[in-house]
């Protein structure tokens, strides 16, 4: 598990099952849904992931409307693999793509708002995040 180890990828050429390991490892309740978040990142307007010799060990991806604003939904790094860069380098690859851009958004839970602070991004005024949700809590 050395980072020097770890290839990042912008590919599509992911299995299901990769992907469930992933998600599964870190608890996100959009496992529960395997074909519709296989379906939702491959049709991301980009992906890249991370790699420890054939095992994908985490993933950052992006919507945006492709002129002002991006939205960073899903950035995931199996837990034994956190600590070590692989997320931050991660976001650097995939917010390099949009540096001119307006705006980029991503919402942080209470735990990683540290994380997301040496990554550049800031807490936007008083704004909330909020949304209709299908998982559970």
């Amino acid at each position: 598990m050395n980072q020097n180890n770890i290839e990042y990828k912008q590919t599509r050429n992911l299995s299901i099952d990769d992907i469930l390991n992933l998600y599964n490892a870190n608890n996100w309740s959009s496992a529960k849904k395997p074909n519709e978040l296989y379906n939702g990142l491959m049709n991301s307007h980009s992906l890249v992931t991370a790699w420890d010799k054939e095992k994908l060990v985490g993933l950052v991806n992006s919507i945006t409307d492709c002129y002002l604003v991006v939205y960073y939904p899903h950035l995931l790094v199996i837990p034994k693999y956190q600590k070590q860069g692989i997320g931050l380098n991660l976001l650097k690859i995939i917010t390099k793509q949009y540096q001119e851009f307006h705006q980029q958004i991503l919402v942080a839970e209470a735990e990683t708002v540290d994380f997301y602070h040496k990554c550049g991004f800031r807490k936007a005024g008083d704004t909330q995040a909020m949304w209709i949700y299908q998982g559970e809590n």
